[in-house]
């Protein structure tokens, strides 16, 4: 390392999810706003999302060949070590050639080897975990990292206690002003402002249960007097077009995608949601009233844990998946209809907000690069 730069030079990896690829984003933003000369290099694994998103974001990428594991036995299993090994090896020639002041890993299958060559190295590292259960990454390297921002308590069972930092989950920036852009919002979906509206959102694959929930109910919201944007991911997207026929419904909004996700919630009197940590962390910031539906195909139902932390303070509803399709639709109906306990959520949640995350992490960032 040479003694005294003007500047610092950061590497950034991880991802695999938009729960992994947007926190990482917001911290190199947060890093750019500090001092816009910080140089920032993102590492992602190949074939993944942020391989597009992260230079949608402005932001170069590197690609390693690392896949995870599976859970049963498959050809992709055996050929992991040779993947790791491989990867280990690039990671390495990375950081030789891009000579970090600091690493930052936020989980997913590309952070392991190169936190780990790192290591090696003797570069400081930062590992921002998202869930209030750790991801098998994170873990992996904890022991080495020297700082980890959480955002969740009770952390401590899954990492050192002294290396713990509370900051909260990085989010994006364009959702913290809402009010200003409420009137654009509306002519953007082309909905009524003097109406309610439910917002539903399964993540950008979608999610199975959520969309049967509406595709069930959505004639029966519409007759209520409530208007609905539904987000049915790419997955689902054709199959919905499909079972919804020609007829033209006034007052439904639906794609695969909602690329304005501001103006998605500046709407929204109601979210309907899975329990991702990003997705919980941006309801809070936006402080909507939430009924979440917890994915049960996720590790240690860490999105049941993920829901319940906010059922706990009175900040949101939680159905489970196996009962969404009854009584997901009748219970949003209520809440719609419920202007009192849509206050007291919106209140409870927004208490549990950290607009500041994505600044203290890179505070702690710099501070690591000394």
């Amino acid at each position: 390392m040479s003694s005294k730069k003007d500047h610092i030079r950061v590497i950034i990896s991880g991802g695999g999810t938009g729960g992994h690829i947007y926190p990482a984003i917001a911290i190199a933003d947060a890093l750019k706003e500090i001092d816009d000369k910080t140089e920032i290099l993102f590492v992602g694994a190949e074939g993944k999302m942020e391989m597009e998103k992260v230079p949608q974001a402005g932001y170069e990428i590197i690609g390693l060949g690392i896949t995870g594991i599976q859970r049963r036995l498959t050809l992709s299993n055996l050929m992991f070590p040779i993947k790791l090994l491989k990867s280990l090896a690039k990671a390495s020639k990375i950081i030789k050639e891009f000579q970090p002041d600091v690493v930052v890993g936020v989980g997913g299958y590309a952070s392991g080897p190169l936190l780990k060559s790192a290591e090696r190295k003797k570069v400081p590292a930062l590992i921002q975990e998202q869930n209030g259960y750790a991801g098998l990454t994170n873990k992996w390297l904890a022991g080495k990292a020297d700082k980890i921002c959480v955002a969740y308590n009770g952390m401590e069972k899954y990492f050192p206690k002294d290396k713990i930092i509370f900051t909260g989950n990085p989010v994006r920036k364009d959702i913290s002003k809402l009010e200003d852009v409420k009137a654009e919002a509306y002519l953007h979906f082309g909905l009524d402002a003097g109406k309610k509206t439910l917002l539903v959102v399964g993540g950008s694959l979608g999610a199975l249960t959520l969309n049967e929930s509406v595709i069930g109910g959505i004639d029966k919201l519409l007759e209520e007097g409530f208007q609905i944007i539904w987000q049915t991911g790419k997955y689902y997207y054709e199959s919905m077009k499909s079972r919804l026929g020609e007829e033209k419904r006034e007052g439904l909004w639906f794609n695969a995608f909602i690329n304005r996700m501001d103006l998605a919630y500046a709407c929204a009197d109601v979210v309907i949601s899975r329990a991702g940590a990003l997705s919980i962390s941006e309801i809070c910031l936006v402080g909507k009233p939430v009924i979440l539906v917890p994915s049960p195909n996720v590790a240690e139902d860490h999105q049941t844990k993920n829901a319940m932390a906010l059922v706990k303070e009175d900040a949101a509803i939680m159905i489970k998946d196996n009962e969404a399709r009854e009584k997901l639709i009748d219970e949003a109906i209520l809440l719609l209809g419920n202007g009192e306990k849509q206050e007291e959520l919106a209140k409870n949640i927004k208490l549990l907000g950290k607009p500041e995350a994505a600044k203290k992490i890179a505070e702690e960032v710099i501070k690591l690069a000394g």
